[in-house]
């Protein structure tokens, strides 16, 4: 949003729960190793990353897929980027595409003020300077993450005549 109305909006259906999912795809790929939608989550919070910076190892515990009995690896962070790099990947793709669409008099906006991350997965390490790498932009996270869409909109619709153009186009 910006002078008073909707410069460009699109979504991409693309979040937590699809780093989840490629983090079991990736297990089951690598390792042989079934997991749960709980395990890849934390997997995801505790070494998941966009960019790895360090060699820390994550015991991971699952379902072999071959003898079905419980088995044991570790992963590093090389592993979880490279599991989320196409959700990542896609993500930027998006990013791109709405830098493109967007009118040149805000760039110079975009140049100075950078992109702002909201949401669960703006929460994985070295997003920020993924996205920041491959946009040239600065990129920063929301203060609150978690909440800051919801509390905008709270926001925007108590101000519903500055708003209400925007809130009923789309």
């Amino acid at each position: 949003m910006s002078l008073g109305g909707l410069v460009y909006s699109k979504s991409l259906r693309v979040a937590g729960d699809a780093m989840d999912a490629a983090m079991m795809n990736y297990m089951r790929k690598e390792y042989n190793l079934m997991i749960g939608d709980s395990t890849a989550e934390k997997i995801k919070k505790e070494i998941g990353t966009a960019i790895p910076s360090n060699n820390n190892t994550y015991a991971v515990k699952g379902r072999d897929l071959r003898s079905g009995t419980p088995k044991e690896v570790n992963i590093t962070e090389e592993d979880t980027a490279e599991a989320l790099n196409e959700i990542l990947r896609d993500m930027v793709n998006g990013i791109k595409d709405a830098l493109e669409s967007t009118p040149p008099e805000l760039s110079a906006d975009l140049v100075d003020m950078g992109l702002t991350l909201t949401g669960g997965g703006s929460l994985l390490k070295n997003i920020d300077k993924r996205f920041s790498k491959e946009t040239g932009l600065p990129v920063h996270i929301a203060d609150d993450p978690l909440s800051c869409v919801a509390i905008g909109t709270g926001k925007a619709l108590e101000q519903e005549q500055t708003f209400s153009t925007m809130l009923t186009e789309y």
